[in-house]
């Protein structure tokens, strides 16, 4: 009866059942703030009192979704579809759309390792990218799960394995820091190898994710093309300069002042300078944006009151306690227990950079106290704090994606994104995180 798992359930059946996610969420608080203990007044203050730490993230998520708008009307979006359709042509063979699809499934991973280390800009990129695709994707027939787990392994993958960017924060300032604070030397040259092992079972979840799962065509309406039909864009060449001026100069003044707000904002008024648009179509412009991304972000500021309850629950601390109450000297059961209940952890707070500080404290002794290896310390603590990443239906992993692929209102959230990104990656990291937690 632990709030946190309980709350987590309710709120997992409630999703899986079509239910709003946002109400999902509220009701799941609410069941785990009662359960314990705090009352429905202290609850509702708990919750209430954690929407604030989502209301930067929904304002960010809005301003993409303006720039993302923006940067159709510059033609660009229209030049990169027409460019992928040339290459498809009128009648392309059935070997001709398999190595168009093998293209933009390319593509797109390598836009979201980039995100993640060569230019750390995370999700943002998702809203700019993916829409102006969908038209083709329907063209293709080519289903959007797919892609959905194309992005979730790029953006979640990519940070376990890779040590710089937003990897470097996971691996070195926060999940190295955190072991050698607890007890155990390891370090950085340990780090990769330690969750190489994890990462191989998310990449055979791809594999098979991509070339099993969902390689069969996936039927779309592609007259329902991005919010209201696909527009008929002249495609002039300052609009293109603009455009790409605008989308540089936009990264550049997200990266300067760790704002995604900003550097939407700046790149929203390079194209009202260049006479992309007008000043009175801005009001236009963010309406769309908001329609267009106003689901997830309300979402995210659900989440940080969901997560705030279960904080103040104390129901996680007590949920990792038990983990070495029950197990008594079996090494390999302590093992998959810890995996479990950082999925659970990570599935309700949604972040697995958040995760970490919570599970350390007790996971990193208790891996010492049963002889378990630095190298099986870092795979057991990391796997178990990035499980739950993408598959929950508040985690950024998956409300990026659905932010991209449901700008036509065709991609639902539950389960074209975080049913399948739960089975194909939380799944073999449990399996493959107890491999190496036992072998290395």
């Amino acid at each position: 009866m632990n709030p946190v798992v309980i709350a987590v359930i309710v709120m997992l059946a409630l999703s899986l059942m079509r239910i709003n996610v946002d109400f999902a969420l509220i009701i799941g608080a609410l069941t785990g703030g009662l359960l314990g203990g705090l009352g429905l007044k202290e609850t509702v203050e708990a919750f209430s009192g954690g929407l604030g730490g989502g209301a930067n993230i929904a304002l960010s998520y809005a301003m993409l979704g303006a720039f993302a708008v923006a940067i159709s009307k510059s033609g660009i979006t229209d030049l990169l579809a027409n460019s992928i359709i040339s290459k498809l042509g009128r009648d392309a063979s059935p070997l001709r759309k398999l190595y168009v699809k093998g293209f933009l499934l390319g593509a797109i991973l390598l836009a979201a390792i980039a995100s993640q280390n060569l230019i750390p800009v995370h999700i943002a990129f998702i809203p700019i990218l993916i829409p102006p695709l969908l038209h083709t994707m329907s063209s293709l027939s080519l289903d959007r799960r797919s892609v959905a787990c194309v992005l979730a392994f790029g953006l979640t993958a990519t940070y376990m394995f890779l040590p710089v960017g937003f990897g470097g924060i996971f691996l070195k300032t926060i999940l190295l820091n955190h072991i050698v604070d607890n007890g155990v030397l390891a370090t950085a040259n340990q780090l990769p190898i330690g969750m190489a092992i994890p990462v191989l079972g998310m990449f055979i979840g791809l594999l098979f994710a991509v070339f099993v799962s969902y390689r069969k065509p996936r039927s779309y309406f592609v007259e329902n093309f991005l919010i209201d039909e696909r527009e008929s864009v002249e495609i002039k060449p300052l609009f293109l300069i603009a455009g790409i001026i605008s989308i540089v100069l936009s990264l550049g003044m997200q990266l300067y002042a760790n704002s995604i707000i900003m550097g939407a904002l700046f790149g929203v008024a390079i194209f009202v300078l260049f006479g992309v648009l007008k000043p009175s179509e801005t009001q236009d412009v963010m309406t769309r944006g908001i329609y267009m991304m106003g689901m997830i972000g309300f979402i995210m500021i659900a989440a940080s009151g969901f997560a705030e309850v279960m904080k103040a629950t104390e129901g996680v601390t007590s949920l990792v306690n038990a983990t070495g109450d029950i197990v008594g000297d079996n090494k390999a059961l302590v093992a998959f227990l810890m995996l479990l209940v950082g999925l659970l952890i990570t599935m309700g707070i949604g972040s697995s950079f958040s995760t970490i500080p919570i599970i350390a404290a007790i996971y990193v002794p208790m891996c010492a106290s049963f002889g378990f290896s630095p190298l099986a310390t870092i795979a057991l603590v990391g796997a178990s704090a990035a499980l739950g990443d993408a598959g929950s239906p508040a985690s950024d992993t998956t409300l990026g994606p659905t932010a991209g692929l449901n700008a036509d209102g065709q991609h639902d959230h539950i389960w074209d994104t975080v049913v399948p990104t739960f089975i194909h990656f939380n799944i073999p990291l449990i399996i493959f995180g107890w491999i190496a937690a036992m072998i290395l």
